[in-house]
């Protein structure tokens, strides 16, 4: 009992999760149909992105990125990579794809720089750049596609035009974060003692396995197929093949988290009460509602629960993708960034949390209220 507590102390996004799951299931006891409302698809594309992330890291397929940033000589231009590095990336492959790749390298590249006391910031500044970059495209985020999903009216084109006016005034703050950051010396040098392990011959087929497993995934999330449990076993018998040591090194706890928000959604959602509550609560207050929800249950579930009782569509799809910026809960690309940080800086997840607040709420005291009054153009 003693080890778990410790363990549930350390792994603080867990055991909010598992206090929710709990209540959850109180609010609404389980029924026959119960386990049909969670999302199995985005935890077993979860699933296969962390375990192709692992292979990545242990093969380090990632060199060629790698030796780019490292030929970048000042701190302002490393960070401007890596932070729309993960803004434009995460457009295309999911805003939580985007932090598995690029902040695993940030620490790296800031450890061997001997600078790693931007590490938080700049982290902190790559996940609003996930929240805010993978906004433009329909497949950038879960609720992106969930939404685009039912919003059958909306074309490609018209999502895109809806969304870039979110997407620009985001990239413009973010740079000016960045200078704001790196005010006192706007070319301090940076010296890179870390030489990127070259690669070994013998280690090509494996190489080879990742990239073309990785390409697949991309490919389920962008069809949005529904075979997407195919591309689940092709992955595990790949990496059976490949190194099965992998399995080892995969966070499941991250997964656990997931699952455990994703039961309380389902609870909420089945509940009768709540959800005439909702019905009469959420039309034209969609805007604020999305981003309130998400601190509860994460923007993902958030657009779940809400979108039945939706009659303004932007304020709903706005909401949920300015949600992120107010706490670690409001995404759960947000969960992620958390667990790589503390994953490599054990007992450093307040440092985190407290940063992570200063930057994404100063960010967000910014866009808040033009996010809101683009609520006014209606999608359909």
């Amino acid at each position: 009992m003693k080890k778990a507590l410790v363990f549930l102390k350390k792994d603080l996004m867990l055991t909010v999760s598992l206090i929710a799951a709990a209540a959850g299931l109180i609010i609404t006891p389980p029924k026959a149909d119960f386990f049909a409302g969670i999302d199995w698809r985005t935890l077993g594309t979860l699933f296969m992105m962390l375990c192709i992330l692992e292979g990545f890291k242990k093969e380090n397929v990632l060199r060629p990125v790698e030796n780019l940033a490292s030929k970048l000589g000042t701190t302002t231009a490393l960070s401007l990579f890596l932070i729309f590095g993960v803004f434009f990336t995460s457009m295309f492959v999911t805003n939580d794809v985007s932090l598995i790749i690029f902040v695993p390298l940030t620490i790296l590249l800031f450890r061997s720089g001997e600078r790693e006391q931007y590490i938080l910031p700049v982290i902190s500044m790559e996940n609003i750049a996930a929240i805010r970059g993978s906004l433009l495209m329909p497949f950038g985020s879960p609720q992106n596609l969930f939404l685009y999903g039912q919003a059958e009216q909306v074309d490609f084109a018209h999502f895109l035009l809806h969304m870039s006016p979110l997407c620009i005034m985001s990239a413009v703050l973010l740079v000016l974060f960045v200078l704001v950051l790196y005010r006192k010396n706007i070319k301090e040098k940076i010296v890179f003692t870390h030489e990127s392990e070259k690669w070994k011959k013998e280690k090509r087929p494996q190489r080879i396995t990742y990239i073309i497993l990785f390409v697949l995934v991309m490919l389920v999330i962008v069809t949005r197929t529904k075979f997407w449990w195919a591309a689940l076993a092709a992955v595990v018998a790949a990496i059976l093949i490949a190194d099965r040591r992998i399995f080892l090194r995969v966070d499941y706890v991250l997964i656990a988290t997931f699952l455990c928000f994703f039961i309380f959604s389902s609870s909420i959602a089945g509940n009768e009460k709540i959800a005439a509550f909702l019905a009469k609560s959420v039309a034209n207050r969609e805007y604020w509602w999305a981003i309130g929800l998400s601190q509860i249950i994460s923007n993902v579930p958030a657009s779940i629960v809400l979108y039945p009782f939706t009659k303004n569509f932007a304020g709903l799809i706005y909401g949920a993708d300015t949600a992120g910026l107010c706490s670690l809960i409001g995404s759960l690309a947000s969960v992620i960034n958390y667990r790589i940080y503390v994953r490599e800086y054990p007992g450093n997840g307040r440092r985190f949390i407290k940063t992570f607040t200063l930057v994404s709420w100063a960010f967000f005291a910014v866009v808040v209220i033009p996010g809101y009054l683009l609520t006014g153009w209606e999608f359909f």
